[in-house]
């Protein structure tokens, strides 16, 4: 598959300038479907994906919400209040299986693509952690390291009966040679306080990995664009009703959709520190879109507004983050309980 024609390249992309007092760096967003169900495909895709991006120079890739294991778009998993029916509890348990563990063999395989196209790679996956789901970004340097992980921590309406909610310990914002990486996902952009959280982490590079086509999710792109002084850059899958399993194999709630039916339209954009939207929103099909990001964009946006900055009043309003692991079972080791208990005898 060649989502850029060599001939006649289908990258939106935009030259902020020729300061050289500060790097500029060549980013990429994604918006291509999901194999659904068939994750080892998927990697196949997406490594093509990985490789035209860094063809055309991309020094950072960013991939949609979900793109490793799926967004279950128009599926309700069977799920009313008060019952589940069998095919729901089936349906789950195929998408359990297209999962991704953290770590595992498929994040090994992310990360040498990474290393191997010499691109810092944020890429949207669903993490499996037992039997329970999590809508998961990981990040990958260009050398090939695993960084870490975000686990979106407020699922939106009926994704938290499939998706676990994730905590203050996997909110990263990593320090790279690039700029100061990090990702909220679809509707946790719209959360304040998550937003004010990776503010204070020093965010430059925001990525926004997303389900929402919705022309309003430009305007939320812009405002975070414009109030956290940073590059954002939301990538969104772009999928025909074809792009899934078709029924009754895979069910769209309500009326199903004819097969070459529009299901996601993308919208994929780049936007400054300005609010100047640098490429896209692309709502045309499958493309990677491309955009050269001036990092002394931010000083001059931040001169102007730094919400953590000179424009905080902390000794009226504050925030504090519980950054921890919040986990539900705590185990304390027998050699501890023995050695407490023989400190104790008399």
């Amino acid at each position: 598959m060649a989502l850029v024609p060599s001939s006649s390249p289908l990258i939106a992309e935009v030259d902020m300038g020729t300061d050289y007092s500060a790097p500029t760096v060549r980013a990429t967003v994604v918006q291509a479907s999901t194999v659904f169900y068939d994750t080892p495909a998927t990697l196949d895709k997406a490594e093509r994906l990985l490789a035209e991006a860094a063809g055309y120079g991309a020094q950072l890739v960013v991939f949609p919400e979900a793109f490793v294991g799926g967004y279950p778009r128009g599926s309700n998993f069977g799920v009313v209040i008060g019952n589940r029916t069998a095919k729901g509890k089936e349906d789950f348990r195929k998408y359990h299986a297209a999962a991704i563990d953290v770590p595992g063999p498929e994040v090994d395989r992310l990360a040498a693509m990474a290393g191997k196209y010499k691109v810092f790679l944020v890429m949207g996956v669903i993490e499996r952690d037992g039997y329970t789901l999590y809508c998961t970004v990981l990040f990958f340097d260009s050398q090939g390291c695993y960084l870490g992980k975000h686990r979106k921590m407020m699922p939106t309406a009926l994704e938290r009966i499939i998706w676990g909610f994730g905590d203050g310990s996997t909110i990263p914002v990593f320090e790279t040679p690039i700029g100061k990486i990090g990702a909220a996902i679809c509707w946790e952009n719209k959360m304040p306080l998550l937003r004010t959280a990776m503010y204070a982490k020093g965010i430059e590079i925001y990525c926004a990995p997303t389900a929402d086509s919705r022309d309003l999710w430009q305007a939320s792109m812009t405002h975070i664009a414009l109030e956290g002084g940073c590059f954002v850059l939301s990538a969104n899958q772009f999928c025909r009703r074809k792009d899934y399993p078709p029924p009754p194999e895979y069910a769209f709630a309500g009326e199903e959709p004819a097969p070459d039916s529009v299901v996601c339209a993308g919208g994929s954009v780049i936007i400054s520190p300005s609010g100047t939207i640098l490429a896209g929103p692309n709502y045309d099909g499958e493309a990677l879109i491309s955009a050269d990001l001036d990092l002394g964009e931010i000083a001059r946006a931040k001169f102007d507004f730094d919400v953590v900055g000179h424009y905080s009043r902390p000794e009226v309003l504050s925030l504090i983050v519980r950054d921890h692991p919040a986990t539900p079972v705590s185990f304390t080791s027998a050699s501890a309980k023995t050695d407490r208990e023989v400190s104790h005898k008399p």
